[in-house]
């Protein structure tokens, strides 16, 4: 990537330069950006395929129901998952139901609101959400939001 040398044969064809005193060879000024665009090309290509696997995420199989998304919020929002297996999951990190409460005090205090979101899979039993809705309450947040999948049956006879 900088500058090269051309060797002069002496035929017709081509650019004329001049001659230097040293000898029958010129420097070329001129900057090769091909190797440039091949690199940016690549790093392009390793970014477009690393940048979904960046998201990370705990895999639960969330129930479909027709309502609608509801709007962002600026506060990184707090979620509980509760998996099928009967893990339960704070944000990415697993945790204990008997120190659940303490630990959403905890985080209530520091927090501005008080919206909480809750992911439970499908086939974990209505008693296992009701206690952690318990909980969630007695944590000190009044706002949770279930996480479900859209496209669900609306229960009016229609579907989506």
């Amino acid at each position: 990537m900088g500058a090269g040398v051309i060797k002069s044969d002496g035929g017709g064809g081509g650019r004329r330069r001049r001659r230097s005193g040293r000898g029958s060879s010129a420097v070329m000024s001129e900057i090769n950006v091909t190797p440039f665009v091949d690199v940016m090309l690549v790093l392009l290509i390793i970014f477009m395929v690393a940048a979904p696997l960046l998201t990370v995420g705990v895999p639960v199989e969330l129930p479909e129901t027709s309502a609608a998304a509801l709007p962002t919020e600026q506060e990184e929002p707090l979620t509980i998952t509760l998996t099928e297996g009967g893990r339960l999951l704070l944000q990415t990190s697993d945790v204990a139901r008997d120190g659940l409460i303490t630990q959403l005090r905890a985080i209530a205090a520091e927090r501005e609101s008080q919206r909480v979101f809750l992911r439970a899979d499908s086939a974990v039993p209505y008693g296992d959400v009701a206690q952690i809705m318990g909980a969630l309450q007695a944590g000190g947040f009044s706002e949770i939001s279930f996480v479900h999948d859209t496209g669900g049956p609306a229960l009016n006879g229609t579907d989506g």
